[in-house]
């Protein structure tokens, strides 16, 4: 009579991965809980510290939290600087419009 076969989901083999880690549990007493070898549950350890430095690396696709934050802040200075630009121009454009009006040079 053969067996059909078993397929773990990821979650599955992280949370079997976690508990043995974590110190609380042996591979044994996980072996038997999930009814598998314990050479597998070895295997899926190994992968899991093969890609261990995957976590400490920062995506590609995703900037650091004070890269973000340093971004928004330029945003909004040189918004800032282009109504004050703004600001100062009226202020240049009324004084000249003044000047003339009393005659002076």
């Amino acid at each position: 009579m053969s067996e059909t076969r078993r397929r773990f989901t990821p979650d599955q083999k992280a949370e079997v991965v976690r508990r043995h880690l974590s110190g609380k549990e042996p591979v044994s007493d996980l072996a038997d809980e999930f009814g598998l070898q314990p050479s597998q549950i070895h295997t899926w350890v190994k992968q899991v510290l093969d890609q261990a430095e995957r976590a400490f690396q920062q995506t590609p696709g995703r900037p650091a939290r004070a890269e973000q934050l340093q971004a928004q802040l330029f945003e909004r200075l040189k918004t800032k600087l282009t109504q004050k630009n703004e600001v100062i121009a009226e202020l240049m454009e009324d004084h000249v419009k003044l000047k003339k009006e009393l005659g002076e040079p």
